[in-house]
């Protein structure tokens, strides 16, 4: 059985969704927010450039009040985009900001922005000391251990201490380091090793400093034992592929009260919202699909998320797809 998480002191976000392209839309989000109510979720990365264009803003930052606490997590490596940037998100009502310095893209890393920044620890600074000025919410970092052969616990540390001192309240450290001549995306998810040991031990040197670990953890298992002996734990790919996995996140983590939730709960829950989705022009499968996860490794499974598939992708869709699918899933007890 998982014990608890006990650490009542500890005020921060202990546990987040990590900021996924394609992933972690407002959709995703929101049904997200029906598992945890605690969570700390994060935006997709979004340019800062991008939201020069005062008619994307919408598109680019809209969302639900139910997906508080919300982070919304900024690309780029111009101090001054960066920080106008900051502000929009501020004015739209964001929790806190979040300056991605850990993807490992072609797109990103040409843009000289992304994990290539750990080349450039006074870059980041500067771009953290902007932000901070301009906003009177959080500014944090998600980041790598280092890129390419720039991945000494040194470099790091120095690295740590300056993105600090220009305003950084947040580390989130993706336990991995990037390679960024030789690897895609997917594979610097995979291929260079996980080293926990190093954020532990940045952390047992910085013990002031707020860290949190991303990568591999794939379980509440693996999330209480990162608890141990750091700040945060951060949940990426395996939230997104597996979303009732973390149903106990609140109870165990968080000390709430049990709760029992359900797929069709789920589902039900968020009719309401695909009606409002539609109102605004919205498709049915924008939100139908990332619900497809919600059912695995059970009788069934594949027939009722090819079923779902083919109707909630149809363009006369409407929220009565959702109402059938979790009927569907309640009689079967799920």
């Amino acid at each position: 059985m998982i014990a608890k998480y006990s650490n009542q002191i500890n005020k921060h976000y202990l546990f987040s969704v990590a900021p996924m392209m394609d992933c972690t839309d407002r959709h995703f989000r929101v049904l997200m927010r029906q598992i945890s109510k605690k969570a700390l979720l994060y935006t997709e990365m979004v340019v800062a450039q991008a939201l020069q264009h005062s008619n994307r803003l919408d598109r680019l930052l809209g969302f639900d009040e139910i997906e508080h606490p919300i982070a919304l997590q900024l690309g780029g490596d111009d101090p001054k985009l960066l920080a106008e940037a900051a502000r929009i998100g501020e004015d739209w009502g964001y929790d806190e900001i979040n300056l991605n310095i850990g993807c490992p893209s072609p797109r990103v890393v040409s843009g000289n922005f992304g994990a290539s920044l750990m080349g450039n620890p006074e870059q980041v600074a500067q771009c953290i000391e902007a932000m901070t000025d301009a906003t009177n919410i959080p500014i944090t970092v998600k980041h790598r251990l280092g890129i390419d052969n720039l991945d000494s616990d040194e470099l790091l540390i120095n690295f740590i201490d300056l993105v600090h001192q220009a305003g950084a309240k947040r580390f989130a450290v993706h336990a991995r380091k990037a390679w960024l001549n030789g690897l895609n995306p997917k594979e610097n998810r995979n291929i260079p090793p996980l080293e926990y040991e190093r954020v532990e031990k940045l952390k047992e040197i910085r013990p002031n400093l707020i860290i949190e670990l991303n990568g591999g953890i794939r379980n509440l298992e693996d999330c209480l034992k990162a608890l141990i002996k750091l700040d945060g734990a951060m949940v990426g790919r395996a939230a997104y592929e597996h979303p009732l996995r973390w149903s106990k996140v609140d109870e165990l983590v968080y000390n709430q009260a049990p709760k029992v939730i359900k797929a069709s709960s789920i589902i039900n829950q968020l009719i309401p919202y695909a009606e409002k989705h539609q109102i605004k022009n919205g498709r049915l499968w924008d939100i139908g699909r990332h619900l497809l996860n919600l059912v695995q490794e059970v009788p069934g499974a594949r027939g009722w998320r090819r079923d779902l598939s083919l109707k909630a992708q149809s363009s006369s869709a409407d929220p009565k797809v959702l109402e059938e699918a979790a009927q569907q899933l309640k009689k079967a007890g799920l």
